[in-house]
This record gives structure tokens, C-alpha cells and sequence, in this order.
């Protein structure tokens, strides 16, 4: 296993180089960027009005008459600084390969537009993104595999039924709706107002007890957690029924159960092994769903400055240092919590040896 293990954390550098490279090629060729973003400004029209008209012949003609799209009335060397600033100046090979030894000492650089570094915006959202898919990963588990080990149990029964228009309707209706849902009814929005409608905590957080603290913390999170939950706890819990009744009709159960063993010895001293790997395997993608993209439009939604809404305005921006270093971040923690997880496939069944495949 150890064998594996070091294979795996050599791959690494090698996975996270590959990423970069193609985003950074794709990004060469992306229409726009951030010297298109602040010429929009200094012409004094809006970066995604430039964006909207960019294919009708006008554009195209503007766009010919010079390097960047709207520099026609800029003076060359505004551009020429600007260029300087985003490091444009430079060949496209030289800035990458620079942007590859800084990100092999986790120096990420400073975004374009805000007088801050990328590790300092990544510490200050990453807070709201940590609470937001710890709790909601932590609550959808909690949910899912007992409702999925019972529906499997009483497959077919009314409890089966029942339980399974509210999977079907999780899956169905968008994580926003129901955010949306849950602000109108319990936000302000038309009937209650039991909850706040953004941030994390109140302005007075500073000032209360621990207890008053905590409490504040589980009151801001409440409705966005909840939405996230909703959405999310339908695939795991038919993943878990589907894994147990699999599980359930192999001969293995049927000897078990000639042997006169109770329902609940067979369930989880012999079924919830096998069955739960399945289920296990899907854990790193679910977290990094809930940390990262999942939580994009509860985000918005709520108010809440996290990673996710960082990342979605980085591009909006063009915001390149932003965009690759928490690219690099989530490929990293992604590629990370790959390797746990097979480390507990392991850990639960020591049958599957990853290292002799």
C-alpha cells in the first residue's frame, strides 16, 4: 500500500501540471480579457455590453484596427503600460512557465483588480465555503444512507413510495428554487422572518458570548445549508438503496439469513461493508461539489462571499491570477481527497488491494 500511496502523490505534481496547461491554452484563446476589461471601463462602456456586440462587423473592424478589442482612441502607451501590469508584455511560454514555479512554492501572485494577494482572498472566503459543504456533506450522509438503507429494507413498501417523491422531487427542482422558496417563506420575503438573508454572522457577532456566538453562526446558516441538503440528498440515497439491495440478493444474505440471523446482524455485520463502498467512492465529489460549485448560486442567493462566488467573479473579470489559483486549489484538494478515499475503501474492506492492480 505504500507503494501505491507514493505512486499517487507522485501523479500528483503531473495531474496538476496538465490542468494548468490546458486551461492556460484555452484561456489564450478565450475572447476578451483584463486589458479589454479596463479599456471597457476607460471608454467608459460595460465589459459585458463590449462582450455582447464583439461579433458584428463594427467590433470586427475595431478589433483589426488593433491588438486589443476597444483600444481604437487609446493611446498606445496607456496600452503598453497595461500590458506591463498584466504581464501581457511578455511571450505566452515565459508567463507560463513562471506561473508554474511560482504555483511549486504556493505563491499564487496578487489579483489584477484587488490590492490583495490570492492567498489572502482565498483565506478570507474560504470560511464561508468550509461551513457551507462540511455541514451540508455532513447532513446529506446523515440523511441519505439511513433513509437509503431503509428503503432498500422495505423496498416496495408505502414507506418506499412515499419516501420516494420526496427523492424525486430533490432531484428534480434546482438547488436556487429552493433557496429562493425558503427566503419567501422564512426570510422576509412574503411570510416570516425568522432568518437572516445574508452573511454569516451578524454585526454584532463580535459582541456576544460564546454560546450567543454559536448559535448566531447556525442561525445565518440555517436556510442556506438546508437548500443545499435538499438538493443534494436525493442520488445518495438512491446510490445507497440500489448498493444494499444489490447487496441483499446474493447468496451471502441468504446463507446468513438460513443461519437464523436477525435482520440487523445481517444489515451492518455483513451487508454495510460491501454495500457502502460504492457510496464511499462517491464522497470526494460530493465535498468538492458542495464546497466549491454546488455553493456558487447560494452564494449569490444568501449574500455570502465564498470561494465559489470568488471564482465565478474572477472570470467574469478576467481575472487570471484569481482563476488559476483557485483552479490549482480545488485540483489540489480534489486530487487529495481521491487518494483518501481510496485509502478507506481499504480501511472497510481489506480485500481490495489497489497496489497488486
Amino acid at each position: 500500500m505504500k507503494t501505491y500511496i507514493l505512486k499517487r502523490l507522485l501523479m500528483i505534481p503531473l495531474t496538476l501540471l496538465g490542468i494548468l496547461a490546458l486551461n492556460f491554452v484555452i484561456v489564450q484563446f478565450a475572447p476578451g480579457g483584463p486589458i479589454e476589461h479596463v479599456l471597457a471601463k476607460y471608454s467608459g462602456m460595460n465589459v459585458d455590453a463590449t462582450a455582447a456586440v464583439a461579433g458584428n462587423a463594427a467590433m470586427a473592424q475595431q478589433a483589426a484596427a488593433g491588438k486589443y478589442q476597444g483600444a481604437r482612441g487609446v493611446p498606445a502607451d496607456l496600452i503598453a503600460e497595461l500590458e506591463k501590469q498584466f504581464g501581457f508584455d511578455k511571450p505566452a511560454p515565459t508567463r507560463f512557465w513562471k506561473m508554474i514555479s511560482d504555483y511549486a512554492r504556493f505563491d499564487f501572485g496578487k489579483s489584477f483588480y484587488q490590492d490583495k494577494t490570492v492567498w489572502q482572498l482565498i483565506r478570507e472566503r474560504m470560511p464561508v465555503s468550509v461551513s457551507l459543504g462540511l455541514w451540508s456533506t455532513l447532513i446529506i450522509y446523515l440523511i441519505a444512507i439511513p433513509l437509503g438503507i431503509k428503503k432498500a429494507v422495505a423496498d416496495g413498501s408505502k414507506f418506499d413510495v412515499w419516501t420516494s417523491f420526496a427523492v424525486i422531487l430533490g432531484a428534480a427542482v434546482p438547488v436556487f428554487l429552493f433557496a429562493v422558496f425558503l427566503i419567501v417563506i422564512f426570510a422576509g420575503g412574503t411570510y416570516l422572518q425568522w432568518f437572516p438573508l445574508h452573511g454569516l454572522t451578524s454585526d454584532n457577532w463580535s459582541e456576544l458570548s460564546l454560546l450567543g456566538k454559536i448559535g448566531d453562526y447556525f442561525w445565518h446558516l440555517t436556510l442556506p445549508v438546508t437548500a443545499m441538503v435538499i438538493g443534494g440528498f436525493a442520488s445518495l440515497t438512491m446510490l445507497t438503496k440500489n448498493s444494499f439491495l444489490d447487496e441483499l440478493g446474493k447468496q451471502y444474505v441468504l446463507t446468513a439469513k438460513a443461519k437464523g440471523l436477525t435482520q440487523n446482524q445481517i444489515l451492518y455485520g455483513h451487508v454495510f461493508r460491501n454495500a457502502m463502498l460504492i457510496v464511499i467512492a462517491g464522497f470526494p465529489s460530493l465535498l468538492i461539489k458542495m464546497l466549491f460549485t454546488g455553493s456558487l448560486l447560494i452564494e449569490v442567493i444568501f449574500s455570502l462571499n465564498g470561494l465559489g462566488l470568488l471564482g465565478y467573479e474572477a472570470i467574469m473579470t478576467r481575472d487570471y491570477p484569481v482563476i488559476f489559483g483557485t483552479l490549482y486549489i480545488f485540483a489540489l484538494l480534489g486530487l487529495l481527497l481521491k487518494l483518501i478515499s481510496d485509502l478507506t475503501y481499504s480501511l472497510i474492506d481489506p480485500r481490495i488491494d489497489f497496489e497488486a492492480r
